[in-house]
């Protein structure tokens, strides 16, 4: 199994970005895929996880409103419209795949909901 993140980059304060999770070796459509963060000296952050189906969506608290989640079973690929980016949004960025627990499930907010994890991509924003 193998998750890659990728789409990271250097923006400004106010801007935008786009980040694609590709995936290889899984049943793509019997997952719930998350994506997660992490700045340096801090511990992992959930962000947003999305269901297998696509129709439930859930956001951490500090991205609402601003963070979209999205996938394509066709592609075998999730993805995070990331909008109005901030400089606390600095942090290397993470998706995970998880199977065990229903779409809406609070587990999925724990980094113990997830299976797989993929490399992470740099999403730095300067102010």
């Amino acid at each position: 199994v193998q998750l890659q993140a990728s789409g990271g980059g250097l923006v400004t304060a106010g801007g935008s970005l786009r980040l694609s999770c590709g995936t290889s070796g899984l049943t793509f459509s019997s997952f719930n895929m998350g994506w997660w963060r992490q700045a340096p000296g801090m511990q992992r952050e959930f962000v947003a996880v999305i269901s297998a189906r696509g129709n439930i969506t859930s956001f951490g608290d500090s991205v609402k409103g601003r963070f979209t989640i999205s996938r394509d079973n066709a592609k075998n690929t999730m993805y995070l419209q990331m909008n109005a980016l901030k400089p606390e949004d600095t942090a290397v960025y993470y998706c995970g795949a998880g199977s065990r627990y229903p779409g809406n499930s609070y587990y999925y907010k724990l980094l113990g909901g997830y299976e797989y994890w993929g490399r992470g991509t740099q999403v730095t924003v300067s102010s």
